[in-house]
């Protein structure tokens, strides 16, 4: 795994080979991501990363948001309970140098105190596949306080996600057995 453009393009991450069944790690492929951030970079939805709060809920190695760091980002906040993802997060903040532009939060993403800080613009959503953890985990963010009015979410699945309640859906791209459900707060 690598990070794909911006100002750490070609950095090495640390990697989980083909992935942790056991700690349901599945980490994004560099193509699928090169193909979501190009469509995210595409102009469709403005301009969702430069300069914005990025929170990524079930991080597993962190790629995504600091794929999102590296591409203008102000902060990234990095959440999962798994001990192997946290290790590997934090191993990869380090490898780029982005202490001082994320945080990393021990926490199960379905149940998310309330938000202390500003809410975030951008949240991507990996849950492992199959389990219905990616509804539960925008409703634990939505009630407190994580998910700025005007978000865009960004939610990986196996099968194409409809928006749950609060969200609209967008779009949904297919790049193999991956869906990529792009969607909304509604207001």
């Amino acid at each position: 795994m690598r990070i794909i453009a911006g100002e750490l393009r070609g950095k090495k991450l640390a990697s989980v080979g083909a992935g942790d069944e056991g700690a349901h790690l599945r980490p994004t492929t560099d193509r699928v991501r090169e193909s979501l951030f190009n469509v995210l970079m595409g102009g469709a939805y403005g301009n969702p990363i430069y300069g914005k709060r990025v929170l990524d809920l079930f991080a597993g190695t962190g790629a995504l948001g600091l794929e999102a760091l590296s591409r203008g980002a102000s902060h990234v906040t990095l959440v999962d309970d798994g001990r192997k993802a946290l290790s590997l997060i934090r191993e990869n903040v380090t490898l780029c140098r982005a202490q001082d532009r994320s945080t990393v939060v021990k926490r199960d993403a379905t149940r998310l105190d309330t938000n202390s800080g500003a809410p975030y613009d951008l949240v991507f959503l990996d849950p492992p596949y199959g389990k219905g953890l990616g509804e539960d985990a925008l409703e634990a963010a939505l009630r407190g306080g994580w998910i700025a009015d005007n978000a865009l979410v960004v939610f990986e699945d196996e099968v194409p996600q409809m928006a749950p309640l609060g969200f609209r859906r967008l779009d949904c791209r297919k790049y193999g057995s991956t869906h990529i459900a792009f969607m909304e707060r509604e207001l």
